[in-house]
């Protein structure tokens, strides 16, 4: 049997450690988190992070704005968050409206709030080994693979997905901590024998199930990101994990893997705002 990774029982370790660290420095820290529109999946991930804040100590300041917001309506609010003391982080929850450029939103917050790490100057820090403030699912992501002391040195890593919130930041995380990495995508040819030599294989592409045991080496150590519905409505990931569960050395389920560390990372990159000397 495989280890299963608990990411619930790591993201609670750290919710605990920032909530001590808050407590003996007697530390004030607050997010604003903006809403915009009636998306029932948005309305679900800010009640979490909001149940999250109130259990480490991090004020949280909620925005709810009605779908019609205007991009410049938007763009104000940032401006003013962007210069309020007591905001230490901020965060714009995805999707937005049609009509609202995400990429102007995003890059309009102060990188040191952008406690997504979606800003560019952020993501450049990353690539460039400059210290900043990270995406969280793929930060979480690292923080299981420390906690469980899989080795990554030397290690062929294959990410299939290459987002920006998701692929590309952790194949830079994992090739920073010593790993060779291939990345695979939806144009890539013969996926599976590439995902064969993976030593960690890393999935985020929201296909329910798609990968199978005949596609992965024995022993690998699977990292499952997706979050789907499978055919009897089941919440399942990108692996079927029934089918791989005997045949690799660790995994993470879904649910209960790398979800509830992206929420655990979000309220430490929001530690890490408050402590950044640009932030007053």
């Amino acid at each position: 049997m495989p280890i299963i990774i608990d990411g619930k029982k790591i993201s609670d370790q750290i919710k605990l450690e920032i909530k001590k660290e808050i407590e003996e420095k007697n530390l004030k820290p607050g997010l604003a988190v903006v809403l915009v529109g009636e998306d029932t999946a948005s309305r679900v991930y800010v009640r979490n992070k909001k149940l999250a804040c109130e259990f480490v100590g991090i004020e949280s300041h909620s925005f709810n704005l009605d779908a019609s917001t205007t991009e410049s309506e938007l763009l104000d609010l940032i401006e003013k968050l962007n210069t309020d003391n007591k905001i230490n982080g901020i965060l714009i929850q995805l999707p937005l409206p049609k009509h609202i450029d995400k990429e102007k939103i995003l890059n309009a917050i102060n990188p040191e709030k952008d406690v997504d790490g979606f800003h560019p100057l952020n993501i450049g820090r990353l690539y460039t080994g400059h210290p900043g403030l990270v995406p969280c699912t793929p930060a979480g992501i690292m923080a299981l693979l420390r906690a469980y002391d899989i080795n990554i040195e030397g290690q062929h890593a294959v990410i299939v997905g290459r987002s920006n919130i998701v692929g590309k930041p952790i194949s830079q995380m994992l090739l920073d901590a010593g790993a060779t990495i291939s990345i695979c995508h939806s144009k890539t040819k013969d996926l599976g024998a590439i995902i064969r030599q993976a030593d960690i294989l890393v999935v985020a592409v929201g296909v329910a199930k798609l990968i199978k045991k005949s596609m992965i080496k024995k022993g690998a150590v699977i990292i499952d990101v997706g979050t789907n519905k499978d055919a009897d409505g089941k919440l399942c990931g990108d692996v079927d994990f029934a089918d791989v569960e005997d045949y690799c050395s660790a995994i993470t389920p879904v649910p209960g893997g790398v979800g509830p560390m992206t929420i655990a990372m979000l309220m430490k990159n929001c530690m890490g705002s408050i402590k950044n000397k640009n932030v007053t």
